[in-house]
């Protein structure tokens, strides 16, 4: 790790926030934002029915007055902004299924950086509604808030993540900061106040995944970065140099290791992340690390008609990066289940499929689920281990009763993922099973529709209104 002169990354982080356009956004990245932006509104009105989502809304309602944005819920109602960001923010994460970034080089290691939509989308969808900015605006709000979260994220040495701290939480502060930055048009001088006020605010640790506590970070990431920039809109100060220095937030959240600043300055929207390296579109709602495995263990058992009263043992093979931020051996509910191997490929050799109705606790704490968890095993694989972390590597071998041992390779070129990204139809069929949970179908439709002309979208509360459509009692799938 390189360390830089004072506010080198600040002033660079600075320069692009406030001179960014949408006019000048290339043709790709932008339609890879509304993509982004399609996938995060399905992630939060899904995440919206779940059990966390709603202790959170209930302790927040006693407490919050306010009325100046849209909570998505089953039961649509308003707050202040900032709480409108940290409750839609935690309901996009609830699931574990808002995309994921890349990561350029084997020691970037893939999946340890950020989920960088929700944030920023939370920020700008609050805070838009409020000023009643139009779509191009929240649009150039919300790619710039992705693009500075991508690259902090991208730079800060991997100790951020591997001692210890959620970067969807901490870098994700200064993605809604940013966001909310561009939609008060802060100046450079109140920007740099912003990051360094954002900085002070971030938070979140990997202690809690598998928990209620891990989406709340992403919640609290919006909030914050919202809380950040309206201070400084204010005249709060924070110190010039946020990221810089022995004591801005490179260094101290890094233990000291630093940052790359190749990685950040002069590379800001050159190119953009969302284009290249690129995000992941989850297929499944869990951690992105198990995917590749899954889709691995999906094809061995339909190539080969495998059935669950065949099966004797499984061996998920991986290196450290998987396997560690994989952590639970065998899941008790849920929220475990999204961290968890075992149940991964026990739930594709149950039903060949592992979606949100096969995610609940339930369905992990029955017994044929249970029984199948016993029989799987992680093996740490010293060749995978090997290869590098920038990209998901594993191996599923599944002994049958027979004798047979059947082995299939994850293929790195993953469903959603630059390689093999979702087509338009996957994408619209992602948000209409999130959606459906609480939206009719009509409001579906238009939604959709809406985000893909966004650029001709005069007031950003026409989007807001249709996503608070709700269906007639008794209509909607419940979960």
């Amino acid at each position: 790790m390189t360390m830089t002169d004072p506010v080198r990354a600040t002033a660079a982080c600075v320069d692009f926030i406030t001179t960014a356009k949408w006019a000048g956004v290339p043709a790709d990245a932008a339609h890879l934002a509304k993509r982004c932006v399609i996938d995060g509104l399905g992630v939060v009105l899904a995440g919206c029915t779940t059990q966390g989502s709603t202790i959170l809304r209930d302790l927040v309602r006693r407490t919050d007055a306010g009325s100046e944005s849209t909570v998505f819920a089953p039961e649509v109602f308003r707050a202040s902004a900032g709480v409108a960001g940290l409750l839609n923010g935690t309901s996009g994460h609830a699931l574990d299924w808002d995309d994921t970034q890349l990561s350029t080089t084997a020691d970037r290691i893939f999946g340890l950086l950020t989920h960088p939509t929700v944030p920023p989308l939370s920020a700008a969808l609050a805070v838009g509604e409020r000023l009643r900015v139009s779509g191009q605006q929240f649009l150039e709000a919300f790619l710039t808030g992705f693009e500075v979260e991508c690259k902090i994220s991208e730079s800060i040495h991997p100790s951020h993540y591997k001692k210890g701290f959620h970067s969807s939480g901490t870098v994700g502060t200064f993605g809604a900061a940013v966001a909310t930055a561009k939609l008060l048009k802060l100046d450079a001088e109140k920007t740099a106040h912003t990051l360094a006020i954002a900085a002070s605010m971030a938070s979140g640790i990997r202690v809690n995944f598998g928990t209620m506590t891990k989406p709340l970070h992403v919640g609290r990431a919006a909030q914050n970065g919202i809380m950040a920039a309206e201070l400084a809109a204010g005249g709060f100060t924070g110190g010039k140099d946020g990221l810089d220095g022995p004591w801005g937030f490179f260094r101290v959240f890094s233990f000291d290791e630093g940052f790359d600043p190749d990685r950040i300055i002069g590379k800001l929207g050159n190119p953009y992340t969302i284009v290249s390296p690129g995000v992941s579109i989850k297929p499944y709602p869990c951690g992105v690390l198990g995917h590749p495995t899954m889709d691995a263990m999906r094809a061995l058992v339909i190539t080969h008609d495998v059935q669950p009263s065949q099966i004797r043992a499984i061996r998920v093979r991986a290196g450290s990066n998987i396997l560690n931020p994989l952590r639970y051996k065998i899941a008790t509910n849920e929220l475990e289940a999204k961290f968890c191997p075992a149940f991964m490929v026990s739930a594709i050799a149950l039903r060949r499929k592992a979606g949100i109705h096969e995610f609940t606790d339930e369905f992990v704490r029955s017994a044929p689920v249970q029984e199948m968890m016993a029989r799987c095993e992680n093996v740490l694989d010293k060749d995978i281990e090997a290869k590098g972390f920038e990209k998901i590597r594993s191996t599923v071998e599944v002994d049958l009763n027979d004798g047979r041992t059947l082995v299939q390779d994850a293929d790195e070129r993953y469903r959603g993922g630059p390689d093999r990204p979702f087509t338009r139809e996957e994408l619209h069929g992602k948000f209409t099973e999130c959606a459906e949970l609480v939206m009719p179908p009509d409001a579906i439709a238009e939604t959709l529709r809406l985000v893909e002309s966004l650029e001709q979208v005069s007031d950003i509360t026409s989007l807001v209104n249709v996503l608070a459509a709700r269906a007639p009692a008794g209509a909607g799938a419940a979960r």
